[in-house]
């Protein structure tokens, strides 16, 4: 029984998480703009899954408790570059992904930068989050983001619990995605309070 849960949790989140940034992505091209979309929530979002990836990776857990981070990594660089193509210059995108690809190096260093960085990538990953619902409160307008993302967002989180419950029981892992999970959640419950509705055309 446990087994099977574990099971469908894992590869549900892979499955998931193989498409999850598209709706994003879709939405933003759609309305061909950056608008709602926060570039700070996004850069502290990759910070945080870059961390989580390096610590996984550091410490030997098991691959299937961490595959979708490389796959969540590669979607935000693909949003990035699009929110910098509505904002007017794709160019500007690449000193930050010159400092991520440094970052990776460096983290592994000494432990106690691995160690220390995980530590604050809850409050990187929780910043984020509070980034993306300023610029909503801000914009009051919800156009270019993706409901069914933050949602999916949250379903990973809820997954991710119950696999780090039956396999590491890491109690800082397991804290981030109890904060993360109810951050998505106010996050998606957001971006439909501020979805404007579709006029019908006459």
């Amino acid at each position: 029984m446990e087994a099977g849960l574990l099971w469908f949790c894992n590869w549900s989140t892979l499955g998931v998480c193989a498409a999850l940034k598209l709706p994003q992505i879709h939405a933003q091209l759609a309305a061909r703009s950056a608008r709602g979309i926060s570039l700070p929530s996004l850069l502290l979002e990759m910070a945080g899954f870059l961390v989580f990836l390096r610590y996984q990776c550091y410490y030997g857990n098991p691959l299937l408790t961490y595959l979708e981070y490389p796959i969540l990594i590669a979607q935000d660089i693909i949003l990035l570059l699009c929110v910098f193509h509505f904002n007017g210059n794709v160019k500007q995108a690449v000193p930050y992904i010159a400092a991520f690809v440094a970052s990776w190096f460096i983290l592994s260093l000494q432990k106690w930068i691995i160690d220390l960085a995980m530590n604050l990538c809850t409050f990187i990953s929780a910043a984020s989050k509070f980034a993306q619902l300023q610029c909503l409160w801000k914009a009051q307008d919800s156009e270019a983001v993706s409901a069914l993302t933050w949602g999916l967002s949250a379903y990973t989180c809820a997954t991710r619990i119950v696999t780090t419950l039956m396999t590491t029981n890491d109690f800082t892992i397991l804290l981030r995605f109890v904060i993360m999970l109810a951050l998505n959640i106010w996050v998606t419950a957001t971006v439909f309070r501020y979805r404007k509705p579709i006029m019908k055309a006459e």
